[in-house]
Formats: C-alpha cells, sequence, structure tokens
C-alpha cells in the first residue's frame, strides 16, 4: 500500500505542465503538415525536461503498444508472487489467436515458461501469447486499474474487458494518447512502474524489438532503445525510449484514419514515423556523424 501510495504521489511531478522546446515545436508543426490522416506526438528531453508535441491528449488506436500494459499486468503478478518469472506453463490449442504467431505453431500440451511468453509479446508481437498472457494477468479489467494507478487515465485495454465494448468498436484492442505512452515510458525508466525490479525487466524486454525497421532504424545500431510499435490498416504507432549519449530522450507518434492502408515501406505512416525518429536524433544529437544506411534513410 505505501509503495502505491508513493507511486501516486509520483505521478503529478511526471505529468505536470512542461517547458515547450520552441525549435523543436516548430520543426514537428512543419512535419506533420499535408499528412493524409490525423497524427498524435509526443517528445520529452530527459535530460532538459522540455517537451513537444501535436495532438498529444487525443485518444488513438493502440494496435500491438497495448501489449506494454499487459506486461506492466505481468510485472505486477509476478510482484506478488501469484506468478514466477521461469514459471513453467502448458500451451492449450484453444489459446490460438488466427494468424503467422510463434506460439500458433505450437502443439497442444507443450510447455512453455513465462519469460519466453513475456519475450514473445514484446519482441515478436505475437498475438496469442499476448492474449493468454492479458489473461495470466487478471485480464483487462485489472491491468486498466493498474493504468489507473499510474495516473494514466487515457491508456486502456478494450477487447475482452466488460463495459468496453464501444471502446473496441471504435479504438480496436486497446486505445491510448501519445502523452500517456511517453509518461508510462518515463515512469518504467525511473523505475517506477510496479517496483524498480520490476521496470528494470521491463526494460531490458523492450529493448529486444525485432520490429526494427521504422523508426528504429534512423538511430544508430550502437545505441539503448526500448520501445513498442504498432500497426493495424489505418494506424501506425511507436514509442521509443532512446539513451542518446547527450540527450536522452522518449517519443511516441501515433496515426489513425490514414488514407494509406497498405503495407509497403513506402506506407505514409511508416514514412512519418522514420522522418521524425530522424529529425530527433539529429536535433539532440547534433554532433553525431552516423547516417542510416541507404535502404532505410526516411523518405
Amino acid at each position: 500500500m505505501r509503495k502505491m501510495l508513493l507511486l501516486i504521489c509520483l505521478v503529478p511531478l511526471l505529468t505536470m505542465a512542461q517547458d515547450t522546446d520552441k525549435a523543436l515545436q516548430k520543426q514537428i508543426n512543419a512535419l506533420v503538415q499535408g499528412f493524409h490522416g490525423e497524427v498524435g506526438i509526443y517528445i520529452k528531453n530527459l535530460r532538459t525536461g522540455k517537451v513537444a508535441a501535436f495532438q498529444a491528449d487525443t485518444l488513438f488506436p493502440t494496435a500491438s503498444m497495448i501489449k506494454v500494459s499487459i506486461l506492466t499486468g505481468i510485472m505486477d503478478k509476478i510482484q506478488s508472487g501469484a506468478l514466477n518469472y521461469h514459471q513453467v506453463l502448458t500451451y492449450k490449442d484453444s489459446l490460438l489467436y488466427p494468424g503467422v504467431d510463434i506460439l500458433g505453431s505450437f502443439k497442444d500440451g507443450e510447455k512453455i515458461e513465462l519469460s519466453k511468453l513475456m519475450m514473445l509479446m514484446i519482441t515478436m508481437s505475437d498475438n496469442t501469447a499476448s492474449l493468454w498472457l492479458q489473461s495470466l494477468a487478471g485480464g483487462g479489467e485489472r491491468i486498466n486499474q493498474i493504468l489507473d494507478s499510474l495516473g494514466l487515465k487515457n491508456y486502456r485495454v478494450n477487447a475482452r474487458t466488460p463495459g468496453r465494448r464501444t471502446n473496441q468498436a471504435t479504438y480496436g484492442w486497446g486505445q491510448t494518447t501519445p502523452k500517456d505512452m511517453v509518461t508510462l515510458f518515463d515512469m518504467i525508466h525511473q523505475g517506477l512502474v510496479i517496483s524498480p525490479e520490476a521496470s528494470e525487466r521491463m526494460l531490458r524486454l523492450l529493448g529486444r524489438d525485432y520490429w526494427d525497421e521504422e523508426a528504429i532504424s534512423q538511430i544508430p545500431p550502437d545505441v539503448l532503445v526500448a520501445g513498442k510499435s504498432g500497426s493495424v490498416d489505418e494506424s501506425r504507432s511507436e514509442t521509443l525510449l532512446v539513451m542518446a549519449p547527450n540527450n536522452p530522450y522518449i517519443f511516441s507518434i501515433i496515426t489513425n484514419h490514414q488514407t494509406d492502408t497498405t503495407w509497403a515501406p513506402s506506407n505514409e505512416g511508416w514514412v512519418l514515423a522514420r522522418g521524425l525518429s530522424r529529425l530527433l536524433w539529429n536535433y539532440f544529437e547534433p554532433q553525431s556523424n552516423w547516417e542510416p544506411s541507404q535502404a532505410i534513410k526516411p523518405e
């Protein structure tokens, strides 16, 4: 109880009004001009505390970024002793979510550690693993209670969650704002989510993303990046904590109602995400001479 009260007291320190980086804000305003759809962006410089934003408090679909909230719920269960990180679980065919997931190729009755389920959810964005973990975390209702206790009023699980059918019809599996995503990553970075040990484990998992060809591709490979992305037909999203040597930063970009619903690298949402990531790296680390390879330069 004392730990939860401490977290609640600390949340306002993370979410209070912050100084706007006016030079960066001008560049962000220019970057989003002409985008065919809705876009929200929130950026925080962890050294100075300055921010830049565009529709940062607007609700957007999370797509697979909802899996960070599920991870939070699982860490809560591990912290309480209800689950063990290396606990062996038994896969059942009834858990299958049709698609191309790795876990979905398992045979009924095969064994897998909880830690590997967590890796599949975060690293590979495996939906079968994620829905199983959502259930193990106590379901969407419990996860939403934890998010609320962290001061995140907009980040919510909708799918398979009582009372949220209307929200699911509008936003899908989950909903959030760019500001809530940055706030959560900031709290994880500071060791304020569940416990310092839980936050550390979350950072390690979030630093192993297989899906690294969009915003992550615009950051040098020797820089620690922890993040999660998500995509559905009309939405692209990515939230990254970038431990840049001089100005570490966190940013979240989410789109919605895109007219471009293609799945090629040239998708307008992915192009925007790569462009934003490249802009931020150059802005926060202007002395860096690193350039992405020709194949992954932002268009």
